[in-house]
């Protein structure tokens, strides 16, 4: 319950100041529960909106910005889609060009900077939203999935550091219990948590106890395996995989619990690691993990980067995926190729496959040739008995619980909504340079 947010709808719709501190004296009551006062509660009200008062109708570039006319949800940011791409390249455009080995705008998992002879990886994921009430879930799987981005790049991570932010009515043990996830994972790899940061949502403006957070992690490396280097004439390989936060979330709010075991394990990591600390790493051109939208999103992002044609051959694909976990996505019809698998996709020249898919099998992890990569125009496509079909991400990834299957029935024009949102990342851009010619001016006089 975010109580600025309602005072400014109150506000705006012209609902009497009273009747605002009535209304939202109700919210609070009902939240808070008899852990507070009537009278706090309206006090409270009170000061709110007295602070809602004071900070609308503030002009200027410091304090507003050009409206897309789309939400996040609507336009599926976050949600691993085309929308989501969408706005990931708008952003790297606002970022624009730099000195980066590997920069945002290659899309890749993580970036990467060269300092004295070697690589510098960083990378930072954000937890699952729906693990906010199983606190070591969420700090587990956000810890995996940030040090594969690092593995995938080639690097061996060195450090980790976590964020996490709890609303005002949150227990201090989702702190702790996030924090045991975070630092299972790191003690597990020999990556120690470093530093991080905590805070409430909203401070007091957000009521409830919802959490959120995330884990950044560095790593070093002399050899990038970045997307960028994918060659026509490289084969895909691709390890099992059981999934992570996504299909815990999928598992929990669809009434399959037993599958979440199966998302506690470090394959991913462990055949990573031997990779790279094999002779063989300098041979291979990329790696990824099978998350962003899953198998459909990663393809199309690599050929997008690469300038190559990626084919993806299903033939084996679904001997790849854990029993348990291919199971329940077919038993909740869910697209398997459109979710998150958290597998290793590494890409590579055919003659070096070999040698990759021995390592990888040697940490006790299966792997299997599932697609080659050809000249033509940048794009992804799937192979099913030779056939050729259409391979491009959805809107959202795969609807893997109730509440997105809903979700995912509204849809507003596409087309439509990508105008406003370029529009608004114009209007950023354009304030970005602004500021900064007076930063420059500033310091140059």
């Amino acid at each position: 319950m975010d109580v600025e947010e309602f005072g400014r709808r109150h506000l705006a719709a012209g609902t009497p100041d009273d009747e605002i501190v009535r209304l939202m004296q109700g919210e609070i009551l009902d939240v808070k529960c008899c852990r507070v006062s009537a009278s706090y509660a309206e006090s409270f009200a009170r000061a709110v909106l007295a602070e809602v008062k004071n900070s609308t109708g503030l002009s200027g570039d410091l304090y507003e910005f050009e409206p897309s006319g789309s939400t996040m949800g609507e336009f599926g940011v976050g949600s691993r889609g085309s929308g989501d791409f969408f706005a990931h390249r708008e952003l790297a455009r606002i970022i624009g060009s730099t000195d980066a080995a590997v920069g945002v705008d290659e899309m890749d998992d993580a970036g990467a900077v060269r300092a004295g002879g070697t690589y510098i990886i960083t990378t930072v994921d954000g937890m699952h939203s729906r693990l906010s009430d199983f606190p070591f879930l969420a700090g587990f799987h956000v810890t995996r999935a940030t040090l594969r981005d690092v593995y995938v790049m080639g690097a061996r991570p060195i450090a980790l550091l976590s964020d996490i932010h709890v609303a005002d009515d949150g227990d201090v043990a989702k702190i702790f219990d996030y924090t045991a996830g975070v630092s299972a994972v790191g003690e597990a790899m020999g990556v120690p948590l470093v530093t991080g940061s905590t805070l409430r949502i909203g401070g007091d403006m957000v009521l409830g106890n919802r959490l959120t957070g995330c884990v950044g992690a560095v790593g070093v490396t002399d050899h990038l395996t970045a997307r960028k280097q994918i060659r026509p004439g490289d084969v895909l390989l691709m390890t099992e995989g059981a999934g992570g936060g996504t299909i815990a979330t999928a598992a929990i709010y669809s009434g399959f619990p037993e599958v979440v075991e199966e998302t506690i394990n470090l394959h991913f990591l462990k055949a990573a690691e031997a990779l790279i600390a094999a002779d063989i790493l300098p041979a291979i051109h990329a790696m990824t993990d099978v998350t962003n939208g899953g198998l459909r999103g990663d393809a199309y992002e690599m050929a997008e980067t690469a300038g190559c044609r990626i084919v993806v051959v299903e033939d084996d694909l679904r001997t790849l995926v854990q029993p348990q976990v291919l199971a329940m996505l077919d038993a909740l019809e869910i697209d398997y190729l459109g979710v998150s698998l958290d597998a290793l996709l590494v890409v590579a020249p055919r003659e070096a496959a070999p040698a990759i898919v021995r390592v990888v099998e040697a940490a006790g992890v299966r792997m299997r040739e599932i697609g080659y990569v050809e000249e033509g125009t940048p794009e992804s496509v799937l192979s099913i008995g030779g056939e050729i079909h259409d391979f491009t991400p959805r809107f959202r990834e795969s609807a893997y619980t109730p509440v997105k299957k809903v979700v995912d029935e509204e849809k507003r024009d596409f087309e439509e909504m990508k105008t406003g949102v370029e529009r608004a990342a114009t209007a950023a851009l354009a304030k970005k340079e602004r500021i900064l010619e007076r930063l420059r001016k500033e310091y140059s006089s």
